[in-house]
């Protein structure tokens, strides 16, 4: 019997299509990409389902390609992915776009390109074709093609009269091309020892390569990354290509996952005892768990409760069970902390999907999960889409933070989508918090989430005193609040000579938020959005927060041109500033944006805080 498949393409279409399977191979599995035709284009499908055909009166054309090797996503998430498209009004391949991992999407598109008589007459054309010749002509004969976005830009343009007069002419043509995916299959080569016997005579770099793989890839005479020799051996590179040509080792292509870590994250031990309102909550959690059956908890429990421990150890019973767990953060540094809870505990079945990994290997990621090979999931908000086989325990951690919503393109909320998917697929949802959101405290109330509360920190430990000082009241020569109280600055300083740290939060970034003109009074702004200009000292820049818009760090005031510009305002590097001629004996970390752009530099910085 024929086969139809059911596709969601990556494109503006709530409906779904049908598309007729090749004669020549077996329909392919739920959860691969296909290229398919749609209208003159050919884009990127996404199959949700097999089908019997059915006699109808059109023609169903079939998909071109097949794009994956096995699937991205397990049948399972199907429904899920239908759910979000219908409630939150998008299509349906564009929201499965957007769960993949980014740069996976094929897609056509025209291109002008110059034929063979046009690269010889339209040269001599150029003088002619106007007084001003167009910009992208010397690109043109140059090049000999147009990009596709400014091929699709001439041709509704004022010149697409000229563009056509031109292919009639058969100067150029107008070709169809398919954009190449950026994010592909990373491979490496490696080398194995084979049983050919040695000649009498080998060069000095091949025998030195030989005994050096020998040696690394004794005793089972496993592949070997060609790299590995490499690197311990400049010149094994070419010694690798005549031994293989001598038959005296193997190469073979192999699969590799890049490394999303790099720097592993501090451990953490795993606590001997735990608190009373630990076991109490496990015992509460624990059959849930074991009737793999939905059930949602709210977890509520002041800061230092030791929720994070009764997190591990739920997780510890549902991997027990051969099911995956599925952790969300609100943000990447929260991602890094509970990582390394996670890997102290559980190593390298740990997977992590968030916006801080590139898109290779945010695909590598992916595909250990889709392939069982990772069982505990950690990331942002795009994390729920993770493709787990099997999820047993979905844990949204700080349920209540903002970071939750996706407010732009598919908006959707990451912590009820958790809720949604834990019913779908009869897993125990635990969202917590230390501040619950009011909507998820008033759900407890109503029965539709399991109140679990924590009132005690472990060890006992009292909550801190606060004392909140109001900066108006201190008096300065110069009448403004300063930076630091004194109360702040004698407690520092003696917690200092204590040997203790301190941390010091400040929600602004930058050295200085607002530049004044001394002459006039007119404030630095984004061209852009009408707000003021921060000043970053570290690099020598004047931001908009807003748009990234950059200046020149000494600019000239734009009413009247004047030079004398006066920095006001604090942020994160001023204090960093202020500190170190204050305190000058003290070793001062400054983690923000700017010092922790790539996750080393932020696991180097929490490290030596650690």
């Amino acid at each position: 019997m024929k086969t139809h498949l059911e596709v969601a393409v990556a494109s503006p279409l709530f409906q779904t299509l049908s598309y007729a399977c090749r004669p020549d191979q077996d329909p392919p599995p739920i959860g691969v990409r296909l290229l398919v035709p749609l209208g003159r284009q050919r884009v990127t499908g996404y199959v949700l389902a097999q089908k019997p055909a059915q006699p109808t009166e059109y023609t169903i054309r079939p998909y071109l390609r097949l794009l994956d090797d096995s699937p991205l996503f397990h049948p399972n998430m199907v429904p899920f992915f239908r759910w979000v498209a219908d409630y939150y009004q998008y299509p349906l391949g564009e929201v499965i776009k957007l769960a993949l991992p980014g740069g996976l999407t094929l897609r056509s598109s025209k291109q002008f390109f110059l034929t063979e008589h046009g690269s010889t007459t339209l040269p001599s054309l150029v003088d002619s074709v106007s007084p001003v010749d167009p910009d992208w002509l010397p690109e043109l004969i140059r090049i000999g093609s147009l990009s596709a976005s400014v091929s699709g830009r001439l041709q509704k343009s004022a010149d697409k009269a000229l563009l056509k007069k031109w292919q009639r002419q058969k100067l150029i043509s107008l070709e169809e091309t398919l954009k190449t995916p950026t994010t592909k299959i990373k491979k490496e080569w490696c080398v194995r020892r084979s049983t050919t016997p040695l000649p009498a005579k080998l060069k000095p770099s091949e025998s030195k390569t030989l005994a050096l793989l020998t040696e690394l890839s004794a005793p089972k005479n496993k592949p070997l990354p060609r790299r590995d020799l490499t690197r311990l051996y400049k010149t094994a590179g070419p010694a690798i290509r005549s031994l293989a040509t001598l038959g005296l080792v193997i190469l073979s292509e192999k699969t590799v996952y890049r490394d999303p870590f790099g720097e592993r994250p501090p451990f953490f031990a795993k606590p001997d005892t735990l608190t009373p309102e630990q076991i109490q909550a496990l015992e509460i959690i624990s059959p849930a768990i074991s009737a793999k059956a939905f059930t949602s908890f709210l977890l509520h429990g002041v800061t230092g409760s030791g929720k994070t421990e009764v997190f591990l150890r739920a997780a510890e019973q549902t991997l027990a069970q051969q099911r995956g767990v599925l952790v969300l953060v609100p943000e990447i540094a929260l991602s890094t902390q509970l990582e390394g809870h996670f890997f102290s505990r559980f190593g390298d079945t740990v997977a992590v999907l968030h916006s801080g990994l590139s898109a290779g290997e945010r695909y590598d990621q992916w595909r250990r999960i889709a392939a069982g090979e990772a069982t505990i999931v950690i990331g942002a908000r795009s994390a729920i889409f993770a493709p787990l086989p099997n999820p047993g325990l979905i844990i949204v951690d700080e349920e209540h933070d903002g970071a939750y919503k996706q407010d732009d393109g598919l908006r959707y909320h990451a912590r009820d989508l958790a809720v949604l998917r834990g019913s779908q697929q009869h897993a125990v949802v635990i969202l917590g918090s230390a501040t619950p959101a009011i909507t998820s405290f008033y759900n407890s109330q109503q029965g539709k989430f399991n109140l679990i509360s924590m009132t005690k920190r472990v060890g006992k430990h009292p909550l801190p005193e606060v004392d909140i000082i109001d900066l108006k009241q201190v008096k300065t020569v110069s009448g403004r609040p300063p930076l630091f109280s004194p109360q702040l600055m004698a407690e520092l300083k003696k917690n200092l000579a204590d040997g203790n740290q301190s941390l010091i939060f400040l929600n602004r970034r930058g050295f200085a938020n607002l530049l004044l003109c001394s002459d006039c009074g007119e404030t630095i702004k984004c061209p852009n959005c009408a707000i003021t200009l921060t000043l970053h000292k570290g690099r020598n820049r004047l931001l908009c927060h807003y748009c990234d818009h950059q200046a020149n760090s000494k600019p000239l005031c734009p009413a009247c041109k004047s030079p004398r510009i006066k920095e006001m305002g604090f942020g994160t590097e001023r204090l960093e500033t202020e500190l170190t001629a204050i305190i000058p004996g003290a070793r001062i970390a400054r983690l923000d944006r700017d010092t922790s752009m790539s996750r080393t530099n932020f696991l180097s910085i929490l490290k030596k805080v650690h």
